[in-house]
């Protein structure tokens, strides 16, 4: 079998190519990423990288995959906003080559969505030009598997944290961001009112689901994440740090919604908890 992974430079693909590295029935490996938020850091030995933008995949990747990963998605709600157009291009023009070219050669295709699906307002409004987006390309996912008759899985990932996660910079996210911030000696920046639910979940959880949904399964609805929720002031007093709290920000979701019953079918479960990582960290 040889699989693609869209965004195999990045911190979740990465740890998925070692993932699949570890599989002997798996002969090649390739990535297609446009070093956005990826980096050669992350390259891992065995697997045969392309640069370029996954719009161009079809003049790209002209070899045999009979499964791709696509986990290159922009994904950072609050600087949406400011990116719009660069979410509009990767996410929506982007997936849509991926999505059509897996299913004009009959590849497999693993999604990654975002649980930003499951946020609720009273207005109904999609929060974000990030969530939005994500939930145009699951519909354009599902209707084109059966105008070329494809195959698909998609995956929901929660607040993954671990090795590589980046530290720092405008997609920075908060585990490492805190934790490099903690070790500085720096008060940790919340966003008001920090009371905003996550279900932070660690990267070797979040790449044995990915790998068991991309080599078992099909359909929608397959949430990978750790139950035990935490808001980001809890976070922030679990790393015994000061803080202080920013002005409330567009598209920062209060709740959290998680359901692993249908990932549990498959033989997943987490190991890790946050507290335990922290603990081990600090």
């Amino acid at each position: 079998m040889n699989i693609l992974i869209i965004g195999g430079a990045g911190f979740v693909g990465s740890h998925l190519a070692e993932r699949l590295r570890r599989d002997k029935s798996i002969n090649d490996i390739y990535s297609l990423d446009n070093y956005l938020t990826g980096s050669e850091e992350n390259h891992v030995e065995g697997v045969k990288y392309i640069r370029g933008n996954s719009h161009d995949i079809a003049e790209l990747v002209n070899f045999p995959i009979e499964l791709i990963f696509h986990l290159g998605e922009y994904s950072r709600v609050e600087t949406s906003f400011e990116d719009e157009e660069l979410v509009w291009n990767n996410n929506v023009i982007g997936s849509r080559s991926v999505i059509k070219y897996a299913f004009e050669n009959n590849i497999k295709i693993v999604y990654a969505g975002s649980s930003t699906k499951y946020a609720k307002n009273e207005e109904y409004y999609i929060e974000s030009p990030y969530a939005l987006y994500k939930r145009f390309n699951v519909e354009y996912l599902k209707n084109a598997s059966k105008w070329y008759d494809g195959k698909y899985a998609i995956i929901y990932l929660y607040n993954v944290y671990g090795g590589r996660e980046i530290k720092s910079g405008r997609y920075a996210t908060v585990i490492a961001k805190f934790l490099e911030m903690k070790m500085n000696g720096e008060k940790l920046p919340i966003t008001y009112p920090g009371t905003q639910i996550r279900n932070f979940t660690h990267i070797s959880d979040v790449v044995e689901g990915i790998y068991m949904v991309g080599l078992n399964a099909e359909g929608d609805g397959f949430n990978i994440g750790n139950p035990n929720s935490y808001s980001i002031l809890e976070v922030a007093q679990m790393m015994g740090a000061e803080y202080y709290f920013l002005p409330e920000k567009a598209g920062n979701r209060q709740t959290s919604h998680l359901d692993i019953s249908k990932i549990k079918k498959l033989g997943w479960n987490y190991k890790i908890n946050l507290e335990d990582y922290i603990n081990g960290k600090i």
